[in-house]
């Protein structure tokens, strides 16, 4: 059903991003949920100032973390790397199985696409994933939280983000005074 959908994709809003609570040892980070939602209005700007499908970044930025609504938010190096790929698979597989067959099989060609990173899109789409992290980062800099601890965060940014446009827009956020 399509409520199972729906109520899926809510629990997202009492899903913890881990890695900020791990590193900056925070009560009450943000949700998955609020970083998705950030992710897809930095992929609506981001993809239209591009040229490109809109429409389909803003879907994958949509769906990237949704497993994590059945799974919890593993931080790397928490689990193996196939692990976390296996059950990320078997929760997304759970929570669209239920969809009309139209959207569920273009679900989850856009979830094959991202978990291999095999598009244009899913290419853009992880390293907007790196660059609201960043922005995440700052903000929390801003908030007193400590730069050697979210040096780890900016590097991995830094490192992650190759495409000309996401990389003039990193170097804002952590060279930005606001």
């Amino acid at each position: 059903m399509t409520v199972d959908f729906f109520k899926s994709a809510i629990n997202l809003k009492k899903i913890s991003r881990q890695g900020w609570i791990n590193e900056l040892n925070i009560d009450k980070s943000e949700s998955v949920a609020d970083h998705s939602f950030m992710m897809t209005v930095m992929s609506m700007v981001i993809s239209d100032l591009t040229n490109q499908n809109s429409e389909k970044i803003m879907k994958m930025a949509l769906l990237h973390d949704l497993a994590e609504s059945k799974i919890g938010d593993y931080v790397p190096g928490q689990i193996d790397k196939e692990e976390k790929i296996r059950l990320e698979n078997n929760a997304f597989m759970e929570i669209v199985d239920k969809l009309p067959n139209k959207i569920k099989t273009e679900y989850l060609q856009l979830w094959k696409e991202y978990q291999e990173n095999i598009s244009e899109e899913s290419k853009m789409i992880h390293q907007i994933d790196k660059l609201e992290m960043s922005l995440q980062a700052k903000t929390y800099q801003k908030e007193g939280h400590p730069i050697e601890k979210l040096g780890t965060f900016f590097n991995s940014a830094k490192n992650d983000i190759s495409n000309p446009a996401l990389k003039k827009i990193f170097l804002e956020i952590v060279g930005g005074k606001n």
